[in-house]
């Protein structure tokens, strides 16, 4: 089928920011990583966008469980979720979140469009109340027993077990899940979409889109389902104050469902990273939209979101390719967000595995067709075997020897052999047309987003060289046939160089280092099969280490069962082998700064750009919501305490490196402030340290912001504690200046 130039817009489903997302999680915007790189490199124009889904019940939700607003929820789920796509190399042009004005306005746009058009319609219905608590429950906020499949703990959208999607009122005893009462029945008005009427334009578009498309087999089996089984008017608005407003007299106090206005972040987000974003979003002659995304949300981007799309009577860049892939399992049973069960984006970080090894391994086994079994022992065994003994061994044995042998120089390789035995010439082009017919297969498999076959064939490309080495035997030829000997180290290194490029959109990484070791600036696909001859490569460096079986057990071992139980594990082993104090001693460095510059963030009305002096040479950014508390002016000059070894965070397009001390409490006159704490008589780069504990060198490692808030820091009667222990800076104790009594963050 042939393949179009246009320009190419990519998306990753939107990751709910109530949690840290798993590695099942990972797969969507991995994905979809491998697929905006390969464009790239094909030299299409490009546009990958994702972000946090942030409104709806489970934020409210979470954010009543934990005491803080929802605002506050998001925002640091938000550098959390930032932090772990960074670490993972995810070449986002932007990751947003849809608490934004853009998706307020964008959305509201498109429900007035559609409603102006007579695709809304409004009910009174009867919505299941907590008398105990109030107010009226959203989906989620009721659980019960699943009338498809029979399961105990399904919630009133969707249950988890069979992927039906279900009304509250569907559910068998239904309870509250915030209380645990039986909620009653009441009335309450909404507004609905009205999908039957917009069913003729959807099946019209479906049919060619599907075809033209090539949509994956469950994307289309899902979606003929729904349809077959008949669609009905849904709901898009819900009884909830986190969330969008509808623009619509009587329904000011209703917020949009997150299912109508999430599928828009996508828009909204293009539009918070560039104002042409129509010509992206509204452009389908010139733009092909290509999305990334669970089986379980197939249903919302093939028929909700082009319903609504196509209600608005616009012409909107509608989906293209649908790449859905199944499930990934965690040894006996599902990674869950919500129960905390598999291996989630900060314990990979946690690991010492490079991220590339992760990325490798969620792709080679990427469930594109069937779900698939993540285990330790495949981990190991697929990492050592084909990552580390093929890739990584072909790369290392052959620059190592051109390297030793060859002073680092690509030989020409032109001489004749002097056997027919030997690597002739009539050999090279023989190995060349393989490699080159292998190469467009899987650039074939790659304009399809069909990853894990692409990956498999860049495997064979691997094993294909290893053979060739070891079959024309260099370090036997060097010295009886020198011609062959030439010939096969400069088709092999030619190989090693596209192997860099191919290997790019996987795992980046190691193709920068590949592309060091020949001293190149970069490579992309335009450049596969250049020779090479006369080129100085530098020294060869390791791709990848051999991953250590008992570091895999340890693993296995360290990620049992859920995070809630790891964590209460690991507070259980800490609180018996060490103190508060000594803990924060080895693992925080504090330190002063000077504030010399106060910006207001562009992208955040509640958050500064502040510049440090920190007594190195170069100076530092950090990002902080003290905009509500502080005017620039107050900020400006004072010696602050920086939490210097902190890990680098995005925050709204911005990298934080490191955060500042501030207490949270009540002043003297019993108003709530936060008070940044400061050291007016210090100098930068000072240290702050736990009294007792000064002889200890400063902590090297880079710690996460869980880490940082796992061992509090807290003002009793105006003093900054650990533990049982003083903070002090130069001898002296840090105090604060208005919460005397308060936590430190």
């Amino acid at each position: 089928m042939k393949i179009s130039n246009k320009k190419r817009l990519i998306t990753a489903a939107l990751p709910y920011v109530n949690n840290i997302p798993h590695l099942g999680n990972l797969v969507q915007v991995l994905s979809a990583d491998v697929f905006a790189r390969f464009c790239r490199s094909r030299g299409y124009e490009t546009m990958y966008v994702c972000g946090n889904d942030e409104y709806g019940t489970a934020t409210e939700t979470r954010a009543l469980e934990e005491g803080v607003s929802p605002k506050e929820l998001c925002d640091r789920y938000h550098a959390i979720h930032s932090e772990i796509y960074e670490w993972f190399e995810i070449s986002f042009d932007r990751f947003g979140r849809t608490s934004t004005p853009e998706q307020t306005r964008i959305t509201q746009d498109i429900f007035s469009k559609v409603h102006k058009n007579g695709y809304i319609k409004e009910h009174t219905i009867q919505q299941l109340y907590s008398e105990k608590s109030d107010m009226y429950l959203a989906d989620r906020y009721v659980i019960g027993e699943c009338p498809n499949c029979g399961y105990q703990a399904a919630r009133g959208d969707q249950c988890e077990n069979c992927g039906k999607l279900l009304e509250p009122t569907d559910l068998i005893n239904p309870r509250c899940a915030l209380d645990d009462s039986i909620p009653v029945l009441r009335d309450t008005s909404h507004l609905y979409l009205d999908l039957p009427a917009i069913l003729p334009k959807l099946q019209e578009w479906l049919d060619k889109a599907s075809v033209d498309g090539r949509w994956a087999k469950n994307a289309v089996q899902m979606t003929k389902a729904w349809i077959r089984d008949g669609l009905k008017e849904r709901a898009i608005t819900r009884d909830l104050k986190w969330g969008i407003p509808v623009p619509l007299k009587g329904f000011e106090n209703k917020v949009f469902y997150v299912w109508f206005d999430a599928p828009i972040g996508y828009v909204s987000i293009t539009a918070s990273h560039t104002d042409d974003w129509e010509k992206w979003w509204l452009d389908p002659d010139n733009v092909e939209l290509f999305q990334f995304i669970g089986k379980d949300n197939i249903p919302f981007h093939t028929v909700i979101f082009p319903s609504s799309l196509l209600a608005t009577g616009q012409r909107w860049t509608m989906l293209h390719h649908m790449s859905s892939s199944e499930y990934l399992n965690y040894e006996d049973g599902k990674f869950s967000k919500s129960k905390g069960v598999g291996v989630f984006g900060n314990d990979a970080q946690s690991t010492g595995i490079p991220a590339d090894v992760w990325r490798f391994y969620l792709y080679y086994n990427r469930p594109e067709t069937s779900d698939y079994m993540f285990t330790w022992d495949d981990f190991l065994g697929k990492v050592n075997g084909e990552l580390i003994g093929n890739f990584s061994n072909l790369v290392n044995r052959t620059m190592s020897f051109l390297f030793k042998n060859y002073n680092g120089v690509v030989p020409a390789g032109n001489e004749e052999s002097l056997s027919d035995d030997s690597y002739t010439k009539a050999k090279s082009e023989a190995f060349f047309k393989e490699i080159n017919e292998l190469q467009e297969q899987m650039r074939e498999k790659l304009e399809w987003a069909e990853i894990r076959e692409a990956y498999r064939i860049f495997f064979q490309i691997c094993d294909l060289g290893n053979k060739t080495f070891q079959a024309n035997e260099p370090w036997k030829t060097r010295n009886n046939d020198p011609a062959a000997a030439e010939r096969l180290m400069r088709d092999l290194v030619m190989l090693v160089r596209d192997l860099a490029i191919l290997s790019e959109p996987f795992t980046p990484g190691a193709s920068r280092k590949i592309v060091e070791m020949l001293g190149m600036e970069s490579c992309q696909w335009k450049d596969l099969g250049l020779p090479l001859s006369g080129l100085t490569i530098n020294e060869p460096q390791m791709l990848f280490k051999t991953l250590d079986p008992k570091l895999i057990s340890e693993l296995r071992e360290r990620f049992a069962g859920s995070q809630s139980e790891r964590e209460q594990k690991a507070k259980d082993s800490t609180s018996e082998e060490k103190p508060h104090a000594d803990l924060f001693a080895e693992s925080v460095d504090l330190r002063v700064a000077k504030i010399t510059a106060v910006e207001q963030h562009p992208e955040a009305d509640k958050l500064y750009i502040e510049t440090l002096d920190d007594g190195s040479e170069e100076p530092r950014i950090i990002v902080s919501g003290l905009v509500p508390h502080y005017k620039p002016e107050e900020l400006l000059g004072q010696n602050i305490v920086l939490v210097a070894n902190l890990k680098p965070a995005k925050l709204r397009g911005v990298k934080s490196h490191g955060m500042l001390l501030a207490a949270d409490g009540n002043n003297q006159e019993g108003q709530g402030v936060v008070d940044v704490v400061v050291i007016p008589d210090a100098s930068p780069g000072d240290r702050i340290v736990v009294k007792g504990k000064e002889d200890l060198s400063a902590p090297q490692k880079r710690i996460s912001i869980d880490t940082f808030f796992a061992i509090p820091i807290r003002a009793d009667n105006g003093r900054l504690m650990v533990g049982d222990k003083e903070l002090c800076c130069n001898g002296k104790t840090v105090t604060t200046r208005e919460v005397k009594n308060g936590s430190v963050g």
